[in-house]
């Protein structure tokens, strides 16, 4: 698209061809006794892969995404220069977005934490992703509760990006916070009025109406009219409505501007904004004695404090919605949808899937766990989760160089595997055994490990319906085969594999396999 703004680095235009690889459940590490039908799903694997295969399964079902990406600083990335640092990071967050994206369904958010480092680069990122207009807004949350006197400027905050699909369908499914105590305090029923509590409001608005510019006659005969630039907030007859039920007031003396009556049982909640005081929802020291209360030492350099996470739950979700967390770290967003009743999938790459995700949740299903917001939430002990580890690759070379299916697959995953990869839902029917797979009523996919043979497929034909379409990926099959029936397509597998993806690469953590050389710079080779 000609004058096309948008972000360029190094590598974005190499193409990232993800396998979509099968989940397998590690029942050993399940944990499923407290709900046998848990769809909970904690996945060890790295996120690229694992998200690939969620795509099919779960488009358009999320309601809520939560993400704490790495935010770059360096570390990760210390033998390439800065320009390639970012180039590297935005290589890493580009096809998760993309994935993250097709995950929600129309009233879903996504919600990314991040700091000054690559907020920047993240917000051009994410537009040209899901589009500018996708934006909703920037938190600014406040991380630290004391000074940070260390550098020239403190660092005392952090941003948590939300980009929504609908922004009008997200308004209408959102929900309001609830009253801090210091704002319930303000109401009270000086009047005895039976309808409760209540604190009074402006009845002013803004600007010049002609039929909400009138005298207001107090009580006590005293006129009142609206200030210059002002208007009342309602037209005259809705004003002596209101006076009539007793929901104006005049102030204690009667001498007051007319104000409106404001019921706590009306009460919505507050509608959320952009600025989350350390004291409402946690700050990093917070969150390190919750870690540190789990596992005995911090393992994390910026753990997340529960009581951020239940906002963000709070104002995206109700019980029973699905949220997700695809860099899941030491467990804290599983461990708040749990406890908030939330339905949830965590991935982990690395050994905290095992030491730290999976020993958090088995902590909050037993009630262990009393810290973070267990109290806030009424969470006392139960529900469960599934623990999936990504499938190995399905294409293989072997010791002549040639792609084979990998062994370790049996008949049923190499079938299930197949369909993921052509988008199919694998569902075998207990009566015809070439219906595995579907993709609607008449289209099937059939996966076999035998040679396809003009007997063989003639079987298969004779049980079709006349509306019916089948794809059969075989090892091989006789020449001449594949055009024997128009309803029938003949695959050969791997070669119909061969060119969707990249096969056999397990980690996606970093995708630029070839950095540049600069004329300044020496090739060197090493060890």
């Amino acid at each position: 698209m000609a004058n096309k703004l948008e972000l360029t680095w190094y590598g974005k235009e190499e193409p990232i061809q993800v396998e979509p690889r099968l989940l397998i459940e590690n029942t050993s590490l399940s944990n499923t006794a407290f709900d046998p039908e848990t769809e909970n799903r904690l996945i060890h694997g790295d996120n690229l892969l694992s998200l690939k295969a969620l795509e099919h399964l779960y488009a358009g079902q999320v309601k809520c995404i939560y993400i704490d990406p790495p935010y770059n600083t360096g570390s990760a990335f210390e033998h390439y220069d800065d320009n390639l640092e970012h180039s590297q990071w935005l290589n890493l967050m580009r096809p998760r977005l993309e994935i993250l994206w097709n995950l929600l369904l129309k009233e879903g958010s996504i919600w990314i934490s991040i700091d000054d480092d690559e907020r920047d680069y993240l917000k051009v990122l994410c537009d040209e992703v899901f589009g500018r207009d996708k934006f909703l807004t920037s938190i600014i949350w406040q991380k630290r509760y004391s000074r940070e006197n260390r550098e020239a400027i403190g660092d005392s905050h952090e941003y948590i990006l939300i980009y929504v699909k609908n922004r009008d369908a997200f308004k209408e499914a959102r929900n309001y916070l609830p009253l801090t105590e210091k704002q319930m305090k303000a109401y009270s029923n000086p009047d005895n009025d039976p309808r409760g509590p209540w604190q009074s409001v402006s009845l002013l608005a803004q600007g010049f109406r002609p039929n909400q510019m009138y005298t207001i006659i107090a009580p006590n005969g005293k006129h009142h009219t609206p200030p210059a630039g002002n208007c009342w907030k309602v037209i005259e007859s809705e004003y002596r409505k209101a006076l009539e039920d007793n929901r104006i007031t005049f102030g204690n003396d009667g001498n007051g501007v007319p104000r409106r009556k404001q019921f706590l049982k009306d009460a919505k909640g507050l509608v959320p904004w952009t600025w989350w005081p350390q004291d409402e929802v946690g700050h990093t020291g917070e969150s390190k004695n919750e870690v540190n209360a789990l596992f005995g030492t911090a393992s994390f350099d910026t753990p997340k404090p529960e009581r951020l996470i239940e906002r963000i739950f709070h104002i995206a979700t109700n019980p029973g919605d699905l949220v997700l967390d695809s860099f899941l770290g030491s467990g804290t967003t599983a461990a708040v949808a749990h406890k908030m009743g939330r339905r949830y999938i965590g991935i982990e790459m690395g050994d905290h899937a095992y030491t730290h995700c999976k020993v958090r949740l088995d902590k909050v299903i037993a009630g262990e766990d009393k810290g973070g917001v267990t109290k806030s939430t009424g969470w006392q002990s139960g529900g469960g989760y599934r623990f999936y580890e990504l499938a190995p690759t399905l294409i293989k070379q072997d010791a002549f160089g040639e792609y084979v299916i990998n062994s370790d697959y049996d008949a049923d995953m190499l079938a299930a595997a197949v369909a993921l990869h052509e988008k199919f839902t694998y569902q075998p029917d207990t009566s015809l055994f070439w219906k595995q797979s579907f993709a609607n009523e008449n289209s099937y996919l059939f996966v076999t490990t035998r040679h396809l043979n003009r007997a063989y497929l003639d079987l298969i034909h004779g049980t079709m319906g006349e509306n019916e379409y089948l794809v059969i990926a075989c090892r091989s099959y006789d020449n001449g085969l594949e055009k024997a029936y128009d309803q029938i397509t003949i695959k050969k597998i791997p070669q119909m594999l061969m060119s969707k993806c990249e096969f056999g690469k397990t980690d996606y953590n970093l995708n630029i396999v070839h950095p540049p050389v600069y004329e300044d710079e020496e090739e060197t080779d090493e060890e």
